[in-house]
């Protein structure tokens, strides 16, 4: 019995050893930096306000001295503040502890998990863009937005990744069959 889910618990004590791993590997580097923000988190707010800059808004980026978070300022102040769970770094060690636990080809793996990673960032500075813009024009909406609509919106993304990943890149051979 244990034989034929084999696979499935394969997979599960991949993923969950190298979730387990990276998330040690980052909360341990997180620490690191105390009451200070990380250096991860400065650059992911860094490229945001340079996407915002590009957009036409006056903002800066800020890291706090006392405290793990990087602000996000106007000429009127802090609009949002960036926290180490806002740099997306979670999102892509479950993004590759599932590709890697899925398995497949090691030449389209090596090319497929840059690419997720690109996507996921470059979605996540979307989202932070657009949490500035909550934050600015509809705070009362804020909590609501970045808890729920963006953080399910980060995830679908990660959820196509893999759908794309287990469907077409690395589709399971049509000739084998249950026995």
């Amino acid at each position: 019995m244990l034989k034929e889910f084999k696979p499935a618990l394969t997979f599960l004590i991949r993923f969950l050893g190298i979730y387990f791993a990276g998330n040690i590997a980052y909360g341990l580097y997180v620490e690191s930096y105390g009451e200070r923000p990380d250096v991860l988190t400065e650059w992911v707010t860094s490229q945001t306000t340079s996407v915002l800059q590009w957009l036409g808004d006056d903002v800066q980026a800020e890291s706090s001295t006392h405290s793990p978070k990087v602000f996000m300022k106007n000429e009127f102040g802090t609009v949002l503040s960036v926290f180490e769970g806002c740099n997306g770094i979670n999102v892509l060690i479950i993004f590759v502890a599932f590709v890697i636990a899925f398995g497949g080809r090691a030449k389209a793996m090596a090319w497929f998990i840059p690419v997720g990673i690109l996507v996921v960032h470059v979605s996540n500075l979307i989202r932070i863009s657009l949490l500035y813009y909550v934050s600015l024009y509809y705070e009362q909406y804020f909590y609501y937005v970045h808890k729920y609509f963006f953080t399910a919106i980060l995830y679908l993304i990660v959820f196509v990744l893999w759908a794309i990943w287990v469907l077409k890149l690395n589709a399971i051979r049509k000739d084998v069959s249950p026995t």
